[in-house]
């Protein structure tokens, strides 16, 4: 089956290509929704993201690269059957294998966190040096909410089982448990409260590492972000995560994921706006690593 035949596209992001054969980078949506604890609305986040990018220019002041020199598609957003979550997994692994078999680097578009699960498992069998980096305000280490250990509120606790404690590192995480606190300063490379310092202190160890990136929008204060299902005060700026791009910029990234916007929620359409730039920002800091190999 051809990514094709697994999504629907009914508009593409910024300045993507027609060519899915010639492109290296390809942007897809996965709007999966099920679990959202606060407030939903996280499916619609992929289609706001490619509505913004309309407004952004494709040069990035920040990497001084331009979109126009990459070669990159959006392929859409997955079909996904809304109440079946285990399907809803399978069609992401298999998308992302599928991406992964034809030499593409996967952006992926949430949707809610737990589409990190899926796509971190497909990228093991491809990376098995694999480290995932996470930027968020949420520990997201439960072990179970509500009962369910598939949950927003869980996925990196299941990432951790999938690729080891020790290859995960989280930054920003200002929200959690106790329990969840304790078992990141234990087991996780563990950076509350900032991001920049972390990576930077992170980095030097991770060289030659298959790295995958994680970001949830919250991470950001939401005095600049607030259409996300579960805004937290005491975030970051966009310009310290403008910043954690150039800093990724020709490391070997193998993927990464945006998650958790929820554009109901932004009446100014500042998040999705900030979203877009992010998109932006990632397709261009590491589409050279592709160039590079």
């Amino acid at each position: 089956m051809k990514t094709a035949d697994l999504c629907v596209r009914d508009w593409s992001f910024l300045s993507a290509k027609n060519s899915y054969q010639d492109a290296q980078v390809v942007l897809t949506g996965i709007p999966l929704d099920l679990t959202s604890s606060f407030r939903p609305g996280s499916r619609q986040g992929p289609q706001a993201i490619r509505s913004a990018s309309e407004g952004l220019e494709e040069y990035s002041p920040y990497l001084n690269l331009d979109l126009v020199d990459c070669l990159f598609y959006d392929g859409g957003d997955l079909l996904l059957p809304h109440g079946n979550l285990q399907v809803c997994f399978e069609r992401a692994e298999h998308l992302c294998r599928l991406l992964l078999q034809d030499n593409k680097l996967p952006v992926f578009l949430g949707g809610e966190h737990l589409i990190t699960f899926p796509i971190v498992k497909a990228m093991l069998d491809f990376y098995p040096d694999l480290a995932v980096l996470h930027f968020d305000a949420h520990a997201d280490l439960r072990d179970e909410y509500l009962g369910e250990t598939y949950s927003h509120a869980t996925v990196m606790r299941r990432v951790c089982e999938l690729v080891g404690p020790e290859n995960v590192y989280q930054f920003g995480i200002r929200s959690g448990t106790r329990e969840e606190f304790a078992y990141g300063e234990n087991f996780t490379h563990f950076y509350p409260f900032e991001i920049l310092a972390g990576l930077e202190s992170s980095l030097p160890g991770l060289k030659g590492r298959s790295l995958y990136v994680t970001l949830d929008i919250d991470v950001v204060d939401p005095s600049y972000a607030p259409g996300t299902g579960t805004p937290e005060p005491g975030g970051v700026s966009p310009h310290e995560l403008f910043r954690v791009f150039d800093l990724l910029q020709g490391w070997n990234v193998v993927g990464c994921d945006y998650v958790e916007l929820a554009p109901v929620y932004d009446r100014s359409g500042i998040t999705v706006l900030l979203a877009a730039k992010l998109v932006r920002e990632g397709i261009l800091a590491f589409s050279g690593r592709l160039t590079a190999l």
